[in-house]
């Protein structure tokens, strides 16, 4: 397994920091095991299990910036890649935009590590695919699903003196369920550190119960309903808001964060005071990496299997961004923040919405008339600045009228903003992890479906 232990990883990067002859030089190093196991109708179609263990050195000369990965440790072909990193440094154009690497910094510990799933082999995954099929064979039902589990670490260091090491797990897990007429279809996901709290048969349940329920869907007619939107749906809609956090973007007018005529809404009430959104690398549930990205790489800045890093190093720690509806913090690139004289706060690795008391069940005991919705899928940015998106529904859609559900309906495209979605809240329930991130189930009023859809 190409997992090795912090010691061993600072060994290799102060190597390479020792062949430099840039002005600055950076190296992350990333390494581990992921495997598979995929499954569809009712049979397991491949498997599969990947070690990889990258090096990405980058050399800074003046202004330029010059990055090499290899995946060779020797020191012949660390000492080559170093010498290549410097080469297309001097090669790059001036970035105007460059910030010197940071220096020595402290991170959190961040419980991200499950000897659990670091254990799990060919045989578990068989079993966890078995259990989930097992169930459907006896209700003749199709089962469609993978699971997917990594061990790796990931570790930092520049020639400032900055060093950082992190250990990981991961598993996710996510089956389809059809009826035996494809006319029903349910879905569901999980995603955790830790295997031991992964019951993927419990789980399958979820997604017999809603095929089942969804066959003989009845079409009725689009329009603003009240809905109940699973976690697996809402995550779709806050993923796009919390990766529209970055100042600079609502500086220069792009953002949902833009106020008019110029300048951020930070410290302005923008949606429900229900609402606190935060991030915690600690969270015990829903962990993240202790170190940042500089925005390129999105919310992963450290890829343990992604060929290496690109992350600046920052430190991540518990920043709130809602606050009871209020904007309370933005994130800065470091070059942005120094521009504007504040401190460089990175992205968010992960996040946390702040949910309610309320099961689902009770949400549907609640809702005179509305629209309960398990997923949203080919979901697209219609525009950044009122964060519109437009997709489909699937995999569970269903009508409610006085409290109960009445019978599955057609599937809906919807065009709906989460800020509007998330000012228009009546209800919510128990955060449910989703994507390294937790989120409740929200019950909102006035969602709009603009069309209906043929797709199951």
């Amino acid at each position: 397994m190409a997992i090795i232990s912090q010691e061993e990883a600072k060994k290799i990067l102060d190597k390479v920091l020792s062949f430099s002859k840039a002005d600055e030089m950076s190296a992350s190093l990333n390494g581990g095991r992921t495997s598979n196991i995929r499954y569809a109708l009712n049979s397991v179609s491949s498997g599969g299990e990947a070690d990889n263990m990258s090096l990405l050195i980058s050399a800074g000369i003046g202004k330029r910036l010059g990055s090499a990965t290899v995946n060779e440790f020797s020191d012949q072909a660390i000492e080559r890649t170093v010498r290549r990193a410097e080469e297309i440094a001097r090669l790059a154009p001036e970035n105007p935009e460059y910030m010197p690497m940071i220096g020595p910094q402290k991170y959190l510990e961040t419980p991200m590590y499950s000897e659990n799933t670091a254990r799990m082999d060919s045989e578990y995954r068989a079993q966890v695919a078995f259990d989930s099929v097992e169930a459907c064979i006896e209700k003749n039902l199709s089962a469609a699903g993978f699971l997917q589990d990594s061990t790796g670490f990931s570790a930092i260091a520049n020639s400032r003196g900055l060093f950082g090491y992190n250990k990981a797990t991961s598993v996710d897990f996510s089956v389809t369920v059809r009826t035996a007429d494809a006319r029903g279809s349910g879905y569901v996901t999980r995603d955790f550190n830790d295997i031991a709290k992964l019951n993927a048969a419990q789980t399958t349940q979820i997604a017999m119960q809603k095929a089942m329920a969804s066959t003989s869907a009845r079409a009725i007619e689009p329009g603003k309903y009240t809905v109940i939107l699973e976690p697996t749906a809402m995550s779709t809609l806050l993923q796009s808001m919390m990766s529209g956090m970055d100042t600079r973007l609502a500086d220069e007018g792009r953002s949902f964060l833009s106020k008019k005529g110029g300048g951020t809404r930070l410290g302005e009430k923008l949606i429900d005071e229900r609402v606190t959104i935060y991030s915690d690398p600690t969270n015990p549930e829903a962990p993240s990496e202790p170190f940042s990205g500089d925005g390129r790489r999105g919310f992963a800045a450290i890829n343990f299997l992604g060929g290496g890093g690109v992350g600046d190093g920052r430190p991540q720690e518990k920043i709130t961004w809602f606050e009871k509806g209020v904007v309370k913090n933005m994130s800065y690139s470091r070059f942005w923040a120094d521009k504007k004289g504040v401190k460089a706060t990175p992205p968010a690795a992960g996040f946390i919405m702040q949910g309610g008391n309320q099961s689902l069940a009770d949400m549907i005991k609640s809702t005179e008339r509305g629209i309960l919705v398990t997923r949203l899928w080919y979901v697209r940015m219609v525009d950044p600045k009122t964060l519109l998106q437009t997709g489909l529904t699937r995999d569970g859609t269903f009508y409610i009228e006085n409290g109960q559900i009445k019978f599955p309906v057609k599937n809906f495209r919807f065009n709906e903003s989460a800020v509007i979605v998330l000012n228009n809240i009546e209800a919510l329930g128990t955060p449910v992890r989703m994507n390294g991130n937790l989120i409740p189930p929200v019950k909102a009023r006035d969602f709009t479906f603009t069309s209906l859809s043929d797709a199951i």
